[in-house]
């Protein structure tokens, strides 16, 4: 059942993503300010609130790890962060294109991104320690602190462009402010849609494998025990 539920929310996710992308590079005009770059918000913009999601989950299951010891969860989470930080990774490099086509910079280290990066960052040496701890339970443990830390940062990216008396060179907020033109509306949550279904597909393929493995890892020290 969930081999089935992997392959069609994958299928999906790329068959939206497919038609969202020809809708953004045929059915829309230019923009008057940006021209053609602008349509790389569909991307970035996206990744980053389907990631921001993912990472949320990851903070829920961490908590329900720690509080009851079950190692699904902890499978959950490694799925979720794995795949929110491939997101990220994807935010940063097509704003830093944008950035270089309206700043004449790929980097500028204003908040918004230098919190972004460190986003990046700290949910990297989640995946790097990880395999460093070879016994299961302190391995989920030490996971899921890492994670519940890690996820600090989250709301504070979100607050980077929203603070009062903040010099950033970061564009104002899409979402909230009215700004976005009502005809740019359906690509845009077509685009989350399309990531959503990708991202969840990935998780699930993840989820597959991470379970696969523990129980890989417990028949292994059980006949090494024997």
């Amino acid at each position: 059942m969930r081999e089935k539920a992997t392959y069609l929310l994958g299928a999906l996710g790329a068959l939206v993503m497919i038609s969202n992308l020809h809708t953004i590079f045929v059915g829309l005009p230019d923009d008057a300010l940006q021209g053609m770059i602008f349509r790389i918000i569909f991307i970035h913009v996206p990744a980053d609130l389907v990631a921001d999601l993912f990472f949320t989950i990851a903070l829920v299951t961490s908590v329900l790890f720690l509080a009851r010891k079950n190692f699904i969860y902890d499978s959950i989470t490694v799925a979720c962060i794995e795949v929110a930080t491939m997101l990220i990774l994807v935010n940063l490099v097509t704003g830093s294109i944008w950035g270089r086509n309206q700043w004449g910079v790929w980097w500028t280290w204003d908040l918004r991104l230098t919190t972004q990066l460190m986003k990046f960052v700290l949910y990297m040496s989640y995946l790097v320690v990880r395999p460093a701890i070879a016994e299961p339970t302190q391995k989920a443990t030490m996971s899921a602190i890492i994670a519940i830390f890690a996820y600090a940062d989250v709301p504070l990216v979100w607050m980077a462009i929203r603070l009062p008396n903040v010099r950033t060179n970061h564009p104002s907020p899409v979402l909230g402010n009215g700004k976005m033109a009502a005809v740019y509306n359906a690509p845009f949550g077509m685009g989350m849609l399309a990531l959503l279904l990708i991202g969840s597909a990935l998780v699930l393929l993840r989820l597959h494998q991470e379970t696969s493995q523990r129980e890989i890892d417990s028949l292994r020290r059980e006949l090494h025990a024997a």
